[in-house]
């Protein structure tokens, strides 16, 4: 049986959702590229917890309990870093 149409757009919008978040995570490790290694990840972690919203950060930590992969490595080890919205 195929989804709904409103259960097929929520879909699609989590989807879009989760691409913008994973590909903005990355451009911050890529600027981030340009610092020296020790301070990559701090540098990343503080740009995320001092101007991502709480919503913006819950959807990171639910990419990245679930699907890493996605996400530069400089990112995921800034994770620990990273302020987990309560």
């Amino acid at each position: 049986m195929l989804p709904d149409v409103a259960e097929h757009g929520a879909l699609d919008h989590h989807a879009m959702v989760e691409a913008k978040i994973v590909r903005m995570a990355n451009q911050i490790a890529t600027y981030f590229n340009s610092q020296p290694e020790v301070e990559r990840a701090a540098g990343i972690a503080s740009h995320i917890n001092d101007f991502w919203e709480p919503r913006m950060r819950k959807h990171l930590f639910e990419i990245a309990d679930q699907t890493a992969g996605q996400l530069n490595e400089t990112v995921r080890q800034a994770m620990i870093l990273v302020k987990r919205p309560t």
